[in-house]
């Protein structure tokens, strides 16, 4: 686990830079309204991408230590299903959050899961 902390403090350094111009620069104010809709779409398009491999990718460790990657389909799928629809019926991201984490708890609370 200790062996992350460099890899984590070198992704600070390169992620950083991209995280602070925005607050040093005010020319940002000036851009063209699609070039700023896309720099909004950004970081959530990332954690998507992000949530999306932990959703459907599972990595098994085999006993002489290689991780194999595998296809998962379970209950984080209905999961996301339930809060994209709450999301789209309430538009609320908070909710459907809520929504989707109470689904998981509870299955797994009853070994569906």
């Amino acid at each position: 686990m200790t062996d992350l902390v460099p890899l984590a403090l070198l992704m600070g350094l390169a992620t950083y830079p991209s995280r602070a111009i925005p607050l040093l620069a005010s020319r940002f104010g000036r851009l063209p309204e699609p070039a700023l809709a896309y720099l909004r779409l950004v970081g959530p398009a990332v954690l998507t991408a992000l949530a999306a491999v932990n959703t459907v990718v599972l990595v098994e460790t085999t006993p002489d230590g290689r991780r194999l990657p595998s296809f998962h389909v379970g209950i984080e799928w209905l999961a996301v299903l339930a809060c994209l629809g709450v999301v789209l019926w309430r538009r609320n991201l908070l909710l459907g959050i809520v929504a989707a984490v109470g689904l998981v708890a509870a299955a797994r609370a009853a070994g569906a899961a």
